[in-house]
Formats: C-alpha cells, structure tokens, sequence
C-alpha cells in the first residue's frame, strides 16, 4: 500500500515530476512529460504497478527529511541500530533539446555500516505493461515496451540482479562511501545514454542545487512566514514545464477527495481558472520571467474561436483530453475509478473568459508585453462572452450534473467586461467601451438582484439557491464591491456554514454533512485549502486581521513535513486529501502571506501592487 499522501516529497526537472515517499520508495513518476503515462504508478495500486525503493534493510520510514536549503533536492535520513545512512534524490534540470528525464539517488554513509536493499518494478502505461528488462554488463539495465525505455545504472560496488519481474541489489554502505543511482527514460528507439560516472553525478548534483539556490534568491518578500512562502513559490517553479511556460495544477492524477471515494481526478493539465492568481502570486514574489512565460503560454492556448475556449489545456496546449479509467488500478486506498485525462475540457464554464481578461489587464498593468494578436483575443472574446453571459453553466467546480446560473461565473463575466473596459485606453479598443461598459452594468445589476439572498444574508452558489459557495469571498479582491460593503461582510459571516473544525469546505452546508447536490457522484470531500486562505484573504480585507493571522497559522499547520500541500485536508482523520501537491493551495498560500504581511524589501516596487490589481 502506498504511504499517506503527505509522506510524499517532490522531486522534479521542470518538465515532470516524481513523488518519494518516506519509506525510500519512488511510488510515481510520469515520463517524459507531467501529462505522459506512468512508468511507476504504486502510488494508486501496490509495488507491482511500479516502484524504486532504496532503504536500509528492515527499515521503515525514514527518521528525518528536509529539502537542502532553497532547492528541490530531496535528502533523507536513517537512524538504525548499526548506522546511519542518507540518500539525496533529485532531478537534474534538463538542458535545451534533451530529452532524458533522469532522477538520481545517491546513498551515502554517515556513521557505522548500515545494509540496504534497492528494487526497481518498470510498468509502463500507468502501471499495465510489465516491460521486457535485461543487464547490459552488471551494473547498466534497460526495460523496453513499445515506444518507452528505461536505463538504470549503479556505482562501482554494487551489482544489479534482474529477473523479468524486477531489478535488485543489496549492499552494505559504510561511513564516508557513496553509491549512486541513475534512472532515465529514453524512447525506446534511441540507444540508451551511456552509465553515469561518480564525476558526473557530483556535477549534475552541483548544477541542481546551483539552479535552484539561484532561483529562489529572487524571491521578494522578507515578511514572517518566508520560509513557507519560498517553498511554495519552489513548487510552483517546479510544477512549470518549462518548454512552454505552462503550469500544471499537480504533479498526479487520482488521487482522492475522499478516501474510498469515486471523485478522483487527472490534474496534471493546465487549468485556466488558475491563472490570475498564479500570475499575481508570480510577480509579487519577483519572478518577472516566469509571470510572462506563463501569459505567454495562457494566449496561445486560448488562441482560436472564442467558443472552443476551455477550462484546462495540456503543457503544450493540447485541447483534447480524453478522460478514461484505468480498471487494472486499484487506486489509492482502494478510491476508484482511477482517471486519465479530464472530461472538464469540454465543459461550458463562463468564469474563464473573466480569468482571461483579468490576466491580461495584470500582465499589461505589470509591464508585461503582449503582441497585436492578444488585443485581437480580447475583442473577440468579449464579443462571444456579450453572446453567451446569460447562459448557465458547470461553474468553476465543474460539475458534473445540470447546468446553473453560477453566482461565481456571473461575477467573473462582470470581471472580463471590466477588465476589458479598463484595457481599451492601453489598446486603442476604445470604439467598443461603450458596449462593454453597458455589459459590465448588466451584469452588476443581475448579480446583486439574482445572487444576493436577504433570507440567506449573503450572496449565494447560484440563482434561487440556499447555500453558500467559498468562491464569494473573492467578490472585494476582484473589484465587484468594495471590502467594507455590507453584503461583502455578510458573505464573509456566512462562510461559518462552510467551516469544518477551522477549514472551509468549497460548499456543501456543514451543518447538513457537507454533502453534495449538485452532481450524481455522491459521497463527500475533505476541506478546500486555497478557499481556507481566500477565508483568510477576506478576513483581512474586511478589517478582521487578527482572526486572517490565526486562520493563515492554521494553515501553515497542515503542511507536510517539506513544506507540501495538497488539494485538501481532511481535519477529523488529520490527513491531506486530493492532488499533490497542489498549484492552487501553495498559489494561494502565496498571496496570502503578501495581503497579510505584504513585503518589507521593495515594499513599494510599483511591480508587486500593480500585479494584485
């Protein structure tokens, strides 16, 4: 069985990703891409679907971990009867043009003699294609099935045993030794690279922690929390895939909302309901580079007829993503079905022509240039949204039941013709603000007509609904009304129907199960980390400091041991939930630490205010 989701650390080369579990064992790693098959999938089955344990003999989880400074390499400690041992995991950062994903385990001795015992099962296709394995000299072996391949080799010392299940070794390390492993995908028509030597290991080791050092000595922000708030701007760089720009919202795919559960889901896509806060998270922070790689990604993604837009895209802009199960999974803790690809794709969701426009009216405001096809994108797209606002869709949970008139949605609509109102003097559009702005008065008008409920004292999930939806605390920060409105203060009142034991679940009533209604999955879900810190975001916003410190500390809490978030957090059976780790929860995480603390260097960089516009 696989280890409980938070005992799992990520290493990745920004273009995937693997998950290490406290037990040594790599229990997923999808190659060459985030969105590619996976070639060790234990992580929603058993070792027979793929895994790479490393461990010292008899051992169970490790006695301590921590990511080397400000890096994403991992290293893990031991403390047995006979010594103690550390393995350091990482993933290089690939150069232009190569196509090898490569992660590195190197074992080393610290004190006295400690046995270890390696294994390694290849299963191609998420875990289904039990490959064809062979040495090639006693410390070099190669799996191949159909277009994949993989290449393990060891240092001197150690010899590889192979039969057509599963590679192992065993070994006894000894202070002051070391023994590295490298484990590399290659299509399967390609010779494998050759044997990596100690020289080789040391410098790729070297480049690693050197890139990452460099990378997060641009963060910008010097306010409590740092820590937190640099660990997670780590995981969003390391989430990038880096050819495109595109971020993907995890780095796995079903993982469950509740355990046993069926709602269980791909998200190693690019979500465009993200994409406003991620930039927003990305410019305060300081990482100009990145912010217009992902716009840069966002606009060609979108680019097209205004109708094809869809909520999610792959890393390179893939539009179709078929969604299917996995029946030879069992999934994690037995939380079935186990899905590949994502059927959100082809949903209707209004809210993302707002999460569009509004990331470029940030990008524009924060300096960030964008070429005549992105005001061409703009126009057309408002022209379709005027089209289309009235209509009800999947909202931005994308339900999987009867379309609605989603409160959420509608204020997003009123966000795209605002936004598109404020851009028309930058981009010389400004023969249609009339229309935009008549848009922008329309929806004003029916939302706090048609969402507001006096009986309820706040906005609600939907038109005519009673319940309560966590995306109305982002009403103050997207403009819609001001903090110090009374329906904003209630709203924010009203999301104690939401709390669960100090978290926020996305809707549901507590008070009734916290179930849901508004599709036909049934079951329920655990608390929703990023609608948490948007509670904290609001209690801030509306003058309640005091209560947004406690709540954001709270959050702070559940993280795993390297810092790590998931989707969601479970706070009877004090577990995380969902994804992992998740884009959305350490984005939010982010903004959060900078509404609440802002940054005491370079506390008025026109850049960082600019971006939460």
């Amino acid at each position: 069985m696989a280890g409980r989701i938070e005992d799992y650390a990520l290493v990745g080369d920004l273009e995937t990703a693997a998950l290490v579990g406290t037990d040594g064992s790599v229990d997923w790693w999808c190659a060459p891409r985030f969105d590619s098959p996976a070639c060790l999938a234990a992580l929603l089955g058993d070792p027979g679907h793929g895994r790479w344990i490393l461990a010292p003999v008899g051992n169970g989880r490790c006695t301590r971990r921590s990511y080397r400074g400000d890096t994403l390499v991992l290293d893990t400690v031991w403390e047995t009867l006979s010594g103690t041992v550390r393995i350091t995991d990482f993933m290089p950062p690939r150069s232009r043009g190569e196509d090898t994903p490569r992660i590195v385990r190197v074992v080393e001795g610290i004190s006295g003699r400690v046995p270890v015992r390696g294994e390694l099962r290849v299963r191609f296709h998420h875990g289904s294609i039990v490959p064809w394995t062979r040495s090639t000299d006693r410390r070099t072996v190669v799996s191949v099935a159909g277009p994949d391949a993989t290449h393990l080799s060891c240092g001197p010392g150690v010899t590889l045993d192979v039969t057509p299940e599963r590679t192992t070794c065993a070994f006894t390390i000894t202070a002051g030794r070391r023994v590295a492993f490298v484990l590399g995908w290659c299509p399967s028509h390609v010779p494998a690279p050759p044997p990596a030597t100690p020289g080789d290991v040391d410098a790729a080791l070297g480049r690693t922690l050197a890139f990452w050092t460099d990378w997060a000595a641009a963060l910008r922000y010097e306010g409590p929390a740092r820590e937190a708030v640099i660990r997670s701007l780590l995981t969003l760089k390391a989430l990038t895939y880096a050819p495109t720009g595109g971020i993907v919202a995890a780095a796995t795919a079903s993982l469950p909302e509740s355990i046993g559960g069926g709602r269980n889901w791909d998200y190693r896509f690019c979500w465009l309901r993200d994409s406003t806060f991620t930039l927003s998270c990305l410019l305060r922070g300081g990482y100009r580079a990145e912010a217009q790689a992902w716009t840069d990604w966002l606009l060609r993604a979108v680019a097209g007829d205004p109708a094809d837009l869809q909520p999610l895209y792959g890393v390179e802009g893939q539009r179709r993503l078929a969604e299917t199960d996995a029946d030879w999974l069992p999934g994690y803790e037995n939380s079935r079905p186990v899905r590949f690809g994502n059927a959100a794709s082809g949903q209707f969701q209004l809210d993302v022509y707002g999460e569009v426009l509004s990331t470029v009216y940030s990008a524009v405001r924060a300096g960030v240039r964008l070429g005549p096809e992105a005001w061409s994108l703009v126009a057309a797209l408002l022209e379709y949204l005027g089209e289309r606002w009235c209509e009800p869709d999947e909202g931005i949970w994308e339900v999987r039941g009867p379309r609605r008139h989603f409160v959420h949605s509608k204020v997003m609509a009123w966000v795209a013709a605002d936004r598109a109102v404020r851009l028309a003097r930058v981009a010389g559009l400004r023969g249609s603000v009339a229309r935009w702005q008549a848009l922008r008065a329309e929806l004003h008008a029916e939302i706090c007509a048609r969402g507001w409920s006096e009986e309820q004292g706040s906005f609600t999930q939907s038109y005519g609904s009673r319940q309560v939806d966590a995306t109305a605390l982002l009403i103050p920060r997207l403009g819609f009304l001001p903090a110090a409105d009374p329906r904003v203060l209630g709203t924010v009142r009203a999301m104690g129907r939401l709390d669960d034991h100090g978290f926020l679940r996305r809707y549901g009533d507590v008070r009734d199960g916290g179930t849901h209604d508004l599709d036909d999955l049934g079951g329920t879900e655990g608390t929703f980390v990023a609608c948490t810190f948007w509670y904290a975001d609001a209690l801030a916003m509306t003058g309640r400091a005091a209560e947004a410190r406690t709540v954001f500390e709270r959050l702070l809490a559940v993280r795993n041991d390297v810092g790590l978030l998931a989707e969601e957090w479970d706070p009877v059976a004090c577990r995380q939930l969902g994804n992992m780790p998740q884009a959305l929860s350490h984005v939010a995480l982010v903004n959060t630490a900078f509404t609440l603390y802002g940054t005491r260097r370079h506390d008025r960089d026109r850049t960082s205010h600019l971006a939460a516009a």
